[in-house]
């Protein structure tokens, strides 16, 4: 078989299979609760038991306040994952936040927040990097 046959043939399929997950709704991302945001927060510090969560309006993120200090837990396809936050530093963006972190494996995340969120998320986490 030749070579260009085999890229159509192998980029066709990749592509039908994107398509059709697409479709049948399994590429969307799994809105966060504050029971998952635990959840999800003990499965990476099983130590650090959240004492308050808050959960944006867009179920996409959720800050967990510990006796530690200021956590983040947000949606990654149909997991979370979570970071804790030491000294982030934090800006605005047109549609929220935009907090950057001494974390190769996570050096930006932007985060989609109301006006109200940004406020109430700013001032925790400026309490967060003192």
């Amino acid at each position: 078989m030749p070579l260009y046959l085999l890229l159509i043939l192998v980029i066709g399929g990749i592509a039908s299979i994107a398509l059709a997950l697409h479709l049948l709704g399994l590429s969307q991302i799994t809105p966060l609760g504050e029971d998952s945001a635990r959840a999800g927060w003990l499965r990476e510090y099983p130590d650090a038991e959240p004492q308050e969560i808050t959960v944006t309006a867009s179920g996409r993120a959720a800050l967990i306040q510990t006796e530690n200090g200021a956590g983040l837990v947000w949606a990654v396809g149909a997991n979370t994952t979570a970071r804790q936050l030491i000294a982030p530093r934090i800006a605005d963006t047109a549609k929220g936040l935009r907090l950057t972190l001494r974390d190769p494996a996570a050096p930006r995340i932007t985060l989609v927040l109301t006006d109200t969120e940004r406020r109430t998320w700013r001032k925790a986490l400026t309490g967060a990097t003192s």
